[in-house]
């Protein structure tokens, strides 16, 4: 289970598609919607990366950060980003480190087969820096909407 809402968000800092560093704390005064997907250039994470692209207009009027992360490196999320041209940074978390932080991480099911992977969830983190919202088992084709409809 992914930490719950009513929390300070853990702070990180990662690096994004071109090597520059992210920190949470760095959009302090912000509301931030972070969130994690397995992989790059996938169908499900490529739908909800287009959607947030897609909604991103919204995103910016309403003065909201928008951060991917996944354990891919920052060449891979530089080739997902430039070919699906997505305005928002994509942080790498090799090692996944963040995404145990964030408790994202953990047993997956995939045609038979287990294994340990990203649990796809998303948090909305307030301008203070605490967690307002916890997105789990998120349906990527809606799921923009959704997010947007919380902040609004």
């Amino acid at each position: 289970m992914p930490i719950s809402s009513g929390i300070s968000a853990p702070d990180f800092s990662l690096p994004d598609e071109t090597g520059k560093v992210h920190r949470l704390s760095d959009y302090r005064g912000r509301t931030v919607v972070l969130y994690f997907y397995p992989k790059d250039d996938t169908p499900g994470c490529t739908t909800e990366a287009c959607n947030f692209r897609d909604d991103y207009s919204d995103y910016i009027k309403a003065d909201v950060v928008i951060l991917g992360v996944s354990p891919d490196d920052p060449k891979s999320h530089a080739k997902f980003k430039e070919k699906f041209s997505l305005p928002f940074p994509l942080l790498a978390d090799e090692g996944h480190k963040v995404c145990d932080l964030y408790q994202v991480w953990g047993p997956k099911k995939f045609m038979g087969r287990e294994y340990e992977g990203v649990l796809r969830t998303t948090f909305v983190i307030d301008a203070k820096g605490k967690i307002n919202k916890v997105f789990e088992k998120v349906k990527v084709a809606e799921h923009s909407k959704e997010v947007l409809a919380a902040l609004l």
